[in-house]
């Protein structure tokens, strides 16, 4: 596979339930068909790492970033890719980050929130709205969207492919990806078997999961027509001494009369 020499850090920033790690699962898994070093910062064993003991406050969300930050900042150095889905709720937090990054790609997973309220199956939308849940992102506390992300996703219209197609197309105008790579994160050229050899109605293959599509069986050809009863052509007809042309029958009982009279 190819291998790129520049670490870059895709930061996804939304509220809770836009659908920031899917995405996240979704861009790891096509670089890591890509063959690229990738690590995303998210999940039970990233709030146990980071997040163990932070309370809901500015100070403490603002501390949360700021931990995820400093590990994508490593793992970006490192010439690896860090994806980081977090709600990450206030602009300044943010903004420093991509300061002491450098190699930053914000991405904002925007979803209006009557559709995250209907999305949401745990019910914390509507307690936060009667109150029950205090200090919950956009509804009691405010969310800050980006003010000029690199890249804006919108979970309620636009698919997850198509969004991620956007967000390789932004790094390659970046400079962090060569567009060989992004042809390949596209889908495109990517054959399996070995290198050289080109097998017969070979398939790209699949990007997000690595395999190849088994051919579509070939259709079978349409049975041959049965032929026309050929209509038995009529015997030629040669034209007797008299320049007329005989029937068959004829003819013979003409030659068994000759033949009688010969034989007296």
């Amino acid at each position: 596979m190819t291998t790129s020499s520049t670490g870059f850090t895709v930061w996804l920033t939304g509220m809770n339930g836009a659908g920031k790690t899917t995405l996240a699962k979704y861009l790891a898994g096509r670089f890591n068909a890509l063959g690229r070093p990738v690590e995303v910062l998210e999940g039970n064993e990233t709030a146990e790492l980071f997040a163990k003991g932070l309370g809901e406050t500015k100070e403490e969300r603002n501390l949360l970033v700021k931990r995820l930050g400093y590990t994508a900042r490593g793992i970006t150095r490192a010439q690896g890719v860090a994806i980081v889905p977090a709600l990450s709720p206030y602009r300044d937090a943010r903004d420093q980050l991509r300061r002491e990054i450098g190699r930053f790609v914000e991405v904002f997973v925007d979803c209006p929130v009557e559709v995250l309220i209907s999305r949401d199956t745990t019910g914390r939308y509507k307690k936060a709205m009667t109150g029950e849940i205090p200090n919950f992102v956009g509804i009691t506390d405010p969310y800050e969207p980006p003010s000029n992300p690199e890249v804006v996703v919108r979970t309620d219209s636009e698919a997850v492919a198509e969004a991620a197609d956007r967000i390789f197309q932004s790094l390659l105008d970046l400079g962090y990806l060569r567009g060989e790579e992004v042809h390949l994160l596209a889908g495109k050229s990517m054959k399996r078997g070995k290198p050289g050899k080109k097998t017969k109605g070979a398939k790209p293959a699949d990007i997000r999961t690595g395999t190849t599509p088994k051919p579509a069986p070939a259709a079978a050809k349409p049975a041959a027509k049965p032929e026309a009863k050929a209509k038995a052509a009529p015997a030629a007809r040669r034209p007797d001494k008299s320049g007329s042309k005989a029937r068959p029958a004829a003819r013979a009982a003409k030659t068994v009369k000759a033949a009688k009279k010969k034989a007296k």
